[in-house]
């Protein structure tokens, strides 16, 4: 568990740098409870990735930070890296796999960030070993820095500003830094309160080791969710999430390409394929009491967009 004073501290850390996202209920008649969005697709760079990687960076060594900084990513920490490093004029390098989004990719550049593309599994070793030697700069960490995790955290103190009484919080998971961050939070505030991971079944180590009891490595394909979804979850962060979080759920792609399209069409929200699956898993699950679903990210390819919309999963 991340421990509360950090998350509180991050949060006055981070004000007035970072939008203060809105809880908005999604009329859904034919749900029995209540369900709200949280907007993080409203920040500057589309996705919540911004608090964490901007409260590392100014907790980190001030000479350190000379030679720049450096982030793994499949596209959304790496944008909040660079928008952070642009704002305190540091240089950036972003890697990424070679299955990465144009449109993330293009986002990274426009922002300052130097892209270095490698195979899935170079990039992966990177943010195993957090480290990549082949760039110069201080590393930080996607999901298993607890300065990322903190400024993640400060979502769920925003969610119990709003709504004080809620009763479950869906989260993406990716490598479990978003999910801990919110859960800490949550559960230091509000102990009753539910927190459950979502992820695509086409990569769900979180869900199967919360299952078995133990981590294990599991199939895992690269689809259009490519916030999330892994083959094995990362060891410093089982422990971490497992501590704090109630469960996970596993939706496929079609119920995930669904709640893009239900977010678009009934609340104008434009949503990645992450940012839906707290969604898609609360509408298999309908329950009858309140719900917050984290909408993650908006950085969605338009191609992708345009085949949901028209009642397509794209491959």
């Amino acid at each position: 568990m991340i421990p509360i004073e950090e998350i509180r501290a991050a949060r006055e850390r981070l004000a007035g740098r970072i939008v203060r996202t809105p809880l908005v209920r999604l009329e859904l008649p034919d749900q029995p409870g209540a369900v709200y969005l949280k907007l993080e697709n409203l920040q500057p760079i589309g996705s919540f990735k911004l608090r964490g990687a901007l409260n590392a960076i100014l907790q980190s060594d001030a000479e350190e930070l000379r030679g720049g900084v450096v982030t793994a990513s499949a596209g959304n920490m790496g944008q909040g890296v660079a928008w952070a490093a642009r704002e305190l004029d540091l240089q950036c390098t972003v890697v990424v796999p070679d299955h990465a989004p144009e449109t993330k990719l293009a986002a990274i550049e426009r922002l300052g960030g130097r892209v270095v593309k490698v195979e899935y599994e170079r990039w992966w070793q990177a943010i195993s070993d957090s480290a990549f030697p082949d760039a110069r700069g201080v590393f930080i960490h996607p999901v298993q820095d607890e300065r990322v995790m903190a400024g993640n955290g400060t979502i769920g103190l925003e969610v119990l500003d709003d709504l004080p009484e809620v009763e479950r919080v869906l989260v993406p998971f990716g490598g479990g830094g978003l999910s801990t961050g919110i859960a800490s939070a949550v559960k230091a505030v509000r102990p009753t309160a539910k927190v459950y991971a979502v992820e695509p079944q086409t990569g769900a180590p979180f869900t199967a080791a919360f299952e078995t009891g133990e981590p294990r490595p599991v199939e895992y394909q690269v689809s259009f969710v490519d916030g999330s979804g892994a083959p094995a979850l990362l060891p410093a962060m089982w422990s971490r999430a497992r501590e704090v979080l109630d469960g996970g759920f596993a939706v496929s792609l079609n119920e995930t390409a669904d709640a893009v399209r239900l977010l678009a069409n009934r609340a104008c929200v434009v949503a990645e394929g992450a940012g839906a699956l707290a969604l898609a898993a609360a509408l298999r699950q309908r329950w009858d009491d309140q719900v917050v679903c984290i909408v993650s990210g908006g950085n969605i390819d338009a191609a992708k967009l345009a085949a949901i919309l028209a009642g397509e999963t794209p491959a």
